[in-house]
């Protein structure tokens, strides 16, 4: 009989944006695919070049998916909305690539771990809209992004952390409390949920940290933390080993 516990299901990962993928600049993507690796999947890293053709054969290769942060914020057209100066330019091939790889995920019950601007793709996918930029229009006195440069060494350690609160669902499922400590780095976020999703968390300001799709038993889970930074705690690694045991039943499933 085989051993199901150490069935590797594979995981595809879109790369973060076309520049970094045209620089083969791995350092950020790396963290997504060793938290793959550590919770029992084979991570696939995949181009954001690919011809509709070839993504749609790759994705059908594959048992789930995590969909990563990216430097781009989505276009604005997407959800109907004009374009807010403080929003960055949008990276059409990544988002080509995240709805399609959602599409093929969706229509065939593969799980989904969406994370930073992947929530905000996932919830425009499905017909969601977004915060364009968090500190002038929420007005918020949790910091839930520093640039870059203000950051130690750029030590990821550095993300400000805040609370968040769980609703029933998934997240709160693998959190087993009501209440964490997520760690922060993006200035737009959910501000509509699109179809089919349930918002799960959020910060004490409000500001939505987590969605699930409710309409089937399909596993989509969009955070708005970073969970592959910090890999030691347990609420992360239990998201990326839902996300794997999830693959795993749908992989022996099929």
């Amino acid at each position: 009989m085989m051993d199901t516990d150490h069935v590797r299901p594979r995981i595809g990962v879109p790369w973060r944006g076309a520049n970094e993928e045209a620089a083969h600049n791995l350092p950020k993507m790396g963290r997504y695919l060793r938290a793959v690796e550590r919770a029992g999947g084979e991570p696939v890293l995949l181009s954001l070049l690919h011809p509709a053709a070839e993504l749609r054969r790759r994705a059908a290769e594959l048992d789930g998916f995590v969909l990563s942060g990216s430097p781009a914020d989505l276009d604005p057209i997407h959800f109907h909305a004009e374009r807010h100066p403080a929003t960055e330019d949008a990276d059409a091939a990544r988002e080509r690539t995240d709805f399609m790889l959602l599409e093929h995920a969706m229509a065939l019950h593969k799980p989904v771990l969406a994370i930073c601007y992947g929530i905000q793709s996932l919830n425009v996918f499905l017909g969601g809209s977004l915060v364009q930029d968090i500190p002038s229009e929420v007005g918020t006195s949790i910091c839930h992004s520093l640039e870059e440069d203000e950051l130690p060494r750029g030590d990821v350690e550095s993300d400000p952390l805040h609370g968040a609160q769980f609703d029933s669902g998934h997240i709160f499922d693998v959190s087993h409390a009501r209440h964490a400590e997520v760690n922060s780095s993006h200035h737009q976020s959910v501000l509509q949920p699109g179809r089919g999703l349930r918002i799960t968390a959020r910060a004490p300001d409000g500001v939505v940290e987590g969605v699930e799709w409710i309409e089937d038993s399909t596993w989509v889970v969009g955070v708005q933390w970073h969970p592959e930074r910090m890999p030691a705690n347990p609420l992360a690694k239990g998201l990326f080993k839902e996300l794997v045991s999830t693959a795993r039943r749908t992989r022996l499933a099929r």
